[in-house]
């Protein structure tokens, strides 16, 4: 009776796995696996346990360890992403997202949103705690040269960051899910920024939701990039200036001092 049972169990859960959509699981295994990788291979992490050392003399390994970083996930999360879809799901990249889409409503929203999110970083980064924590990388706060290159490389990695959520996962549910995938991609989104302060974190949530809603509405990832990478841009700077002219005020006499420390 018991082996008969056991039988029928799992014919039972051979059949439910059969009757999956293949292209979903793909899709969730495919993120599961990506996302691994990234943790244990392509991390800051990886590089400062085991390539760290052999880069001691040069002039700046912690900007190495981020580049490795940025440049590992790219290949990670963007050129692994892109072969499954070419190989694997065998579909058109313009599908998810690699296009320009609704250029005027892309545009309009990302600006706008972009104006919105640079005067809540004026007044946020008004505390020395914050500008201390912004750029990352510590050598990037009194250099321009290398915030610059830190944030060609942080471009790279967000653009593998928005095409693996808001491309590779977002529209790959849709069409099973519809709007629905929107906020199954927020999810992993969030659990991501864990680690980070508080209010960066809560924000991921509703700002994976608005970057997943300007996806679908413009087809596009483009503009999420540009938001992203837009937002993180303007943190890094004023947090720059900010400690460069030790000034944490919030008044026009302190964002004249700010612009001085540019020339």
């Amino acid at each position: 009776m018991k082996n008969s049972t056991l039988k029928t169990e799992i014919k039972g859960l051979i059949g439910i796995i059969k009757g999956m959509d293949r292209k979903i699981v793909l899709i969730f295994l495919s993120v599961a696996i990506l996302q691994t990788i990234s943790f244990y291979f392509t991390s800051r992490r990886f590089f400062r346990a085991n390539l760290f050392e052999q880069f001691q003399n040069y002039p700046d390994p912690y900007l190495l360890e981020y580049f490795y970083w940025f440049v590992g996930d790219f290949f990670t999360f963007f050129i692994f992403g892109i072969l499954i879809i070419k190989f694997g799901f065998k579909e058109k990249l313009c599908d998810y997202g690699l296009q320009f889409g609704d250029v005027k409503i892309g545009l309009s929203f990302s600006l706008l949103f972009l104006l919105v999110m640079i005067i809540l970083v004026w007044f946020v980064s008004a505390t020395p705690a914050f500008a201390e924590k912004y750029p990352h990388l510590s050598s990037a706060k009194s250099d321009w040269n290398t915030l610059f290159i830190y944030e060609a490389g942080m471009l790279l990695y967000m653009i593998a960051w928005e095409f693996i959520w808001r491309g590779f996962m977002l529209f790959g549910l849709e069409k099973r899910f519809g709007s629905y995938a929107a906020l199954m991609q927020m999810i992993p989104f969030v659990i991501l920024h864990n680690g980070k302060p508080f209010l960066e974190t809560f924000g991921a949530i509703f700002g994976g939701i608005a970057l997943g809603i300007l996806a679908l509405r413009t087809r596009s990832i483009y503009y999420c990039v540009l938001t992203h990478i837009g937002v993180m841009f303007s943190i890094d700077v004023i947090s720059s200036l900010r400690f460069r002219a030790n000034d944490y005020g919030i008044g026009f006499a302190s964002i004249i001092n700010l612009i001085k420390q540019i020339f």
